[in-house]
């Protein structure tokens, strides 16, 4: 019988030495693709340096973080841009900073009149137009032939804010730029830079600090021409917004002392027409003070005459005045900010002592100026008297001046703030001039519009960011 043949085991397959893989990456992945960016993965590196030999014979300097012949540098892109364009930087060895900032408010609040408010049931003829509603003043229908126009009122720009957001856009501060770009510039200075900071809210701002450099030519147009320049004034319309020119120097951002007027400035109401008011005199005395805070008439003369008709008028109505008057909105929280910058505040009225030194306790204002108006002791009513040099413009001015020298604060450090026809001296003296929500004379002549709900935005014109108000205010 024949032997049957043991079955043969089979042996354990296994790869030979010569057929091992260098990588498992290398074994297994099918297909590697090629970085966008031509350069290796990481994976590519590991793998190149796998069969590397190391040579003891070698010797190896460790890397300092300083190039050398030795250790050269190696420059890879890494996808980030970042442009050195030097705009707010140290200008070089021999020049000088030339840059322009331009201080851009929205008017959140500010009522608006234009060509495009047409009522909605206006008719083609006006003999048909209903009268329920009037028509812009600019599109009246005049009735003698000496008030027709000799030509039609140019339009009043679009108001592009209400396309393009009420705030401070993008296509706002392009449209800025674009102006700014078209005016006269010194020869061979370099292209237009700019830079911004949303000063409140970096989403929807309603305060931007834009820097431009260089400034227009001053051979051509000074910075006190191109603060009243037709453009800026037409793009003012058209974004509603304040715009605030001011050269770039580091006093700009210090000042030392701010000078106000009272009345409808640090006060919403004016004192004279409210005392005017307690004896059934309020129509006459206002009529006077409107055509005097308009520049229409002499304010001392104009003065006189109000304070006349104040004949009769107890001597303590000051005292209760006190609770009648009401102070500006954010007033308080200015003053207090102010104070903490180490900024010497006064207030110059041309109202009265009693009322504005009280005042100047309250919120904490260092000086205070006003007028004196004589009172009978026997009887305790005033007599329609000034007493004294009475508070006008150019005793604002030289009020001004004189706590200016006796603080030793240089006139480019020192701000007032006004909104009559007799605060215009004391504003063109100070460094810088702001007209608070002024009459239209005053808006034009005033180096800075302000036309706002707080009197807190004033530190916005210093460049302060609202985080920085509320940290002065705490």
């Amino acid at each position: 019988m024949a032997e049957i043949d043991a079955p043969t085991k089979a042996c354990r397959p296994s790869f030979g030495t010569n057929m091992r893989s260098r990588s498992y990456l290398q074994e297994h992945q099918q297909y590697r693709p090629p970085q966008q960016d031509g350069h290796q993965g990481i994976d590519s590196i590991v793998e190149g340096i796998q069969n590397t030999k190391f040579d003891p014979s070698k010797t190896i300097h460790q890397y300092n973080g300083v190039p050398s012949p030795k250790t050269p540098p190696k420059i890879i892109d890494s996808g980030l841009n970042h442009t050195l364009s030097h705009t707010n930087c140290q200008p070089a060895p021999g020049h000088h900073s030339d840059r322009l900032i331009a201080t851009l408010i929205y008017k959140t609040k500010s009522p608006r009149v234009t060509i495009t408010d047409y009522p909605a049931d206006r008719s083609p003829s006006p003999s048909l137009a209903p009268r329920s509603r009037e028509l812009p003043p600019n599109l009246a229908p005049v009735r003698t032939l000496s008030n027709f126009p000799l030509e039609p009122p140019p339009p009043d720009p679009e108001p592009l804010d209400h396309l393009y957001g009420s705030y401070i856009s993008p296509l706002c501060l392009t449209s800025f730029l674009h102006l700014i770009s078209s005016l006269p510039t010194r020869q061979g200075s370099e292209t237009l830079t700019s830079s911004h900071r949303c000063l409140d809210n970096p989403t929807h701002p309603a305060i931007v600090e834009l820097t431009v450099s260089p400034t227009p030519d001053p051979t051509y147009l000074t910075l006190d021409d191109l603060r009243k320049h037709e453009l800026i004034y037409r793009f003012e319309r058209e974004w509603n917004v304040d715009v605030i020119l001011q050269l770039d120097t580091v006093l700009r951002r210090y000042p030392r002392l701010v000078c106000f007027d009272m009345d409808s400035t640090i006060i919403e109401q004016e004192v004279i027409d409210l005392i005017a008011a307690s004896i059934g005199v309020e129509a006459q005395v206002s009529a006077i003070t409107a055509r005097a805070m308009n520049g229409e008439l002499d304010f001392s003369s104009s003065f006189r005459e109000r304070v006349r008709l104040l004949k009769g008028v107890e001597a303590d109505i000051f005292t209760k005045l006190r609770t009648v008057i009401t102070p500006t909105k954010g007033v308080k929280e200015l003053i207090r900010g102010l104070k903490r910058m180490g900024v010497k505040t006064a207030v110059f009225s041309g109202g009265f002592i009693p009322l504005t030194q009280w005042l100047a306790d309250q919120l904490g204002i260092d000086y205070a100026f006003a007028n004196t108006i004589a009172s009978d002791p026997a009887t305790n009513l005033l007599t329609g008297e000034v007493v004294g040099t009475i508070v006008n413009a150019e005793r604002k001015r030289d009020l001004l001046l004189e706590i200016a020298e006796k603080e030793k604060v240089p006139l480019e450090q020192v701000v007032a703030v006004g909104d009559g026809a007799n605060d215009l001296l004391m504003m063109k003296a100070a460094g810088l001039g702001v007209a608070w929500n002024a009459k239209p004379l005053v808006q034009m002549e005033a180096e800075a519009r302000l036309n706002a709900e707080s009197l807190l935005d004033l530190l916005h014109i210093f460049g302060l960011t609202a985080e920085e108000v509320q940290t002065l205010i705490r």
